[in-house]
């Protein structure tokens, strides 16, 4: 009898060692050039990273096409405006800001030196990080991030240690390997950034299959460093992936994706994994740090709203959730509101058809499918729209569980209620998010500036007590992850056999040190209805919002901006952005 297997298995092992091989080169090449990197100046790095900036700038309209291709976007969509922002504009931003700190480091001086310091209670001191600039405060006008610092460290600590290992260039720390994202493509080359400039550690970046496709492209844009043998990127499945982790010549892993893979790659799959997982014996030893996603909620505080708020509001959680259709580690899954609230029916009509009316994609990330149809089998009353979005309500006393506790990384929107108002409701919501939710990443929160008001200090108090890494207040928590100085991850304190949302922060372009979170805010209203109600904001409708039609033109002439701010190109950018 012929064995027809023989053939099948000699190519198989022939791709694996080709892709071990493959491996076994770009970490042979990292060696040597972390030798490269430990030599180079604060002023040469500066100058790679304003060649990055300036390759992702000119390469940005092919960064945008690759991305829309991977999701089936039409390049006519306002749509394709979300992979503009979170594509090279955040990635563009991030490289501009990291020039600022090393170019104040190689002076002399820290990057908080001029920094705005204020206090949070607890004992917090703050850095505010948006609006860090004149141009700021014009392009993104009344809102505002602060990072929150640990409990204890003051502005005269964070200003003496900001700059992390850039204080220290020629100590470098190894080989750092990135295993990127597959649904925002900013995230592995930001990743791959903060690994190089925050833990001073060269990098070999591995891609999600799913945005192979950009390999072409971030191999452009990352060409100044992979010139000095500072990156290297690669490609291919779990396998490989599992070679490189394991490898005797990476000394550190970070990734971002589930709790599930990240459970796979420190204990192992299937059972043995999990009985690994329980008695804490992890197989993979070497230090790993991760952004893991999680359930976030919203949480909308009663007040009294006009119908023009609560429409823009419905707007606003329609987009938290359905921005990247859904596929965010920090998409707003569940809204929790106030049984009691007088508006309570007119708000839900609103956002079932915020929801429903928002614009139809292609459901592109594998397995959405399968985990909408889990929500519909775990709660057989919710709405199917349009799209294949999936609204959850009315749901029976007790039975929130998975809801709360599946991150259905679809288009999925749940809503749970509190019986109360007020400030009851307000601390009820609060122990609700910290208790009963999985995961730590982002929390959003929405109410009216004079329900703020009449909370008083009581406000300030619930926002120390999230325990969250990015907090949302009439915002949303994806403009954290849009700015450049603002930290990205889960609230510290989670531990490698309970992950949760992560361990560890990036992005933090400012390299501050002792950061536990960041605390963004925005307009309740977008102008003019802003001005009209003295908030004194000038922002229309975000660029980011799923319902905005000029986010792709506001998009590609945002990227422009970061890569080159000039007085001269705002007013295509006001133009652009007051249309949407």
């Amino acid at each position: 009898m012929t064995d027809r297997s023989a053939p099948h298995l000699h190519v198989a092992q022939s791709a694996e060692a080709e892709s071990h091989h493959a491996v076994d080169a770009a970490l042979s090449d990292l060696g040597e050039g972390e030798k490269t990197w430990a030599s180079l100046s604060l002023s040469d790095r500066g100058r790679l990273l304003e060649r990055v900036r300036d390759l992702t700038v000119a390469h940005g309209r092919e960064w945008v096409t690759a991305a829309s291709t991977i999701k089936g976007l039409d390049a006519s969509s306002p749509l394709v405006g979300e992979e503009w922002m979170s594509g090279p504009y955040a990635f563009a931003s991030a490289a501009a800001t990291l020039v600022h700190t090393l170019t104040a480091l190689d002076s002399g001086t820290s990057p908080l030196a001029s920094a705005t310091f204020g206090s949070a209670p607890g004992n917090r001191t703050t850095v505010q990080v948006l609006p860090m600039s004149i141009y700021d405060s014009l392009l993104l006008s009344g809102f505002r991030a602060d990072v929150w610092l640990n409990p204890g460290v003051d502005a005269t600590a964070a200003t003496r240690n900001a700059g992390l290992a850039q204080l220290d260039r020629s100590s470098t720390n190894g080989i750092g390997v990135v295993l990127g994202a597959g649904n925002i493509t900013s995230i592995a080359p930001l990743d791959t950034l903060y690994e190089l400039f925050a833990h001073n550690r060269v990098v070999a970046l591995k891609l999600n299959p799913i945005t192979d496709p950009m390999l072409p492209v971030l191999t452009t844009v990352l060409e100044p460093l992979i010139d000095v043998g500072a990156v290297r990127i690669l490609t291919g499945g779990p396998e490989v992936g599992t070679y490189l982790v394991h490898h005797p010549s990476v000394d550190h892993v970070h990734m971002t994706g589930s709790s599930i893979t990240h459970d796979a790659i420190v204990f192992g799959p299937g059972e043995t994994g999990a009985e690994r997982k329980a008695s804490n014996d992890p197989i993979l030893t070497k230090p790993m740090t991760s952004e893991l996603g999680g359930v976030s909620p919203t949480i909308v505080l009663p007040g009294k709203w006009s119908p023009s708020d609560i429409e823009f509001q419905a707007e606003h959680i329609a987009t938290q959730r359905l921005h990247n259709s859904g596929y965010n580690c920090v998409a707003a899954q569940v809204v929790v509101i106030s049984s009691s609230w007088p508006q309570r029916d007119e708000f839900l009509a609103a956002l079932r058809n915020a929801f429903d009316k928002a614009p139809v994609r292609r459901a592109y990330y594998p397995g959405s499918d399968s985990r909408v149809s889990g929500a519909r089998t775990s709660y057989p009353r919710s709405e199917q729209l349009s799209g294949g979005r999936v609204l959850i309500g009315d749901i029976d006393p007790g039975d929130e569980t998975a809801l709360l506790t599946t991150e259905y990384f679809a288009p999925v929107l749940g809503v749970i209620e509190l019986p109360c108002t007020g400030t009851t409701f307000a601390e009820r919501a609060v122990e609700t998010a910290n208790d009963d939710f999985v995961g730590t990443l982002g929390v959003n929160i929405i109410a009216h500036p004079s329900t703020i008001a009449e909370l008083g200090d009581k406000f300030e108090s619930l926002l120390a007590e999230l325990r969250y890494g990015t907090i949302a207040v009439n915002a949303w928590t994806g403009l954290g992850f849009l700015s450049a100085a603002a930290t990205w991850g889960a609230f510290p304190g989670h531990t490698i056999d309970d992950v949760q949302s992560g361990i560890g922060i990036v992005h933090n372009a400012l390299l501050i040190d002792g950061a536990e979170r960041t605390v963004v805010r925005g307009p309740f209203r977008p102008a003019p209805r802003s001005i009209v109600n003295g908030e004194w904001s000038l922002s229309p409708k975000p660029p980011w919002f799923v319902t905005n039609t000029t986010a792709a033109t506001t998009g590609r002439l945002l990227t422009g901006f970061a890569g080159k701010p000039s007085w001269a190109k705002l007013p295509a950018i006001f133009a652009s952005a007051l249309r949407g």
